[in-house]
């Protein structure tokens, strides 16, 4: 039987408390980059981590110096189950029978593109090409049976016309081919309110990668870069999750993957779960670990 948040949860008797903060409904997975220093020392006892933790769920990036066949072997042998994993732009450009081949070997749903690579600033030409390169590949991928998605990572919300070019990217992908990831972090980190956002292209979301800010954290910025220590435990820092839940639900989200970038992950993830116990507990948050 799946936990409900997996940890303490577990444990409760009867149903969560009602309240008038709506529920987070859905799979929680965990993005495996998380641990990715650990992956390098350890594939099998990381991935072993990981199911302690509780997780059920991930999702991929990269496969540590294993073959796809590998390391599909080892998440089978964990109890582990891949949802969706990110490629390089470069791969969606130039390979997509290939990552259509992993995929099917690692029995994803998803896959997507992570960061766009770019000289300087990101601009409408950069933007424009990646336009073209997801649309091909959603439509391509999507005949091969995945869904193809583009995850936030914040130097898209350059200033562009009356928008930024991330919209100009929501406008001019495919909706039937191209779905978004929603790194909360890089929206916040840019200056930008997920909440708005989800309100704002509705049905475009298919995921969400879930971290706290520090409050020190410099925002406003679009870089898509900070000091990977500036990721804290969900419930700490500047982000404000349940209005966060409640838009992300109404917007259709479908997953919600945990992505800790801190060299702390391994101690912070736990934290992280323990908050999502407590939402339940106090505010009817619902997912399924």
């Amino acid at each position: 039987m799946p936990l409900v948040l997996g940890l303490s949860i577990a444990g409760c008797a009867g149903p969560p408390s009602p309240g008038n903060v709506p529920t987070l409904e859905g799979p929680l997975g965990l993005q495996l980059y998380s641990l990715r220093d650990q992956f390098a020392k350890d594939v099998p006892g990381t991935l072993e981590q990981v199911r302690r933790f509780g997780f059920k769920y991930v999702e991929l990036a990269g496969t540590y110096g294993l073959s796809t066949e590998a390391f599909k072997t080892q998440l089978d042998a964990h109890g582990l189950q891949a949802i969706g994993a990110h490629y390089p732009y470069e791969r969606f450009r130039e390979d997509l029978a290939g990552i259509a081949r992993e995929s099917k070997t690692l029995g994803l749903q998803y896959v997507g593109c992570a960061w766009i690579g770019h000289n300087g600033p990101f601009d409408e030409k950069t933007c424009r090409e990646a336009i073209a390169v997801f649309n091909q590949a959603g439509m391509t991928l999507a005949g091969q049976g995945l869904h193809f998605f583009s995850h936030t990572h914040g130097y898209e919300f350059q200033p562009h016309g009356d928008g930024t070019l991330f919209d100009l990217m929501m406008t001019q992908t495919k909706p039937e081919f191209v779905s978004f990831e929603m790194d909360v972090f890089w929206v916040v980190h840019a200056g930008q309110d997920p909440v708005k956002l989800f309100q704002k292209y509705p049905g475009r979301w298919w995921a969400t990668h879930l971290k706290g800010m520090k409050d020190s954290t410099p925002t406003g910025l679009f870089t898509g870069q900070s000091d990977v220590n500036n990721s804290v435990p969900l419930g700490e820092g500047k982000i404000d999750f349940p209005p966060l839940f409640r838009a992300a639900k109404k917007a259709g989200v479908q997953w919600h993957f945990i992505e800790d970038e801190s060299s702390l992950a391994g101690q912070q993830i736990p934290k992280s779960l323990h908050y999502l116990d407590i939402l339940h507990a106090a505010e009817t948050v619902k997912v399924t670990l």
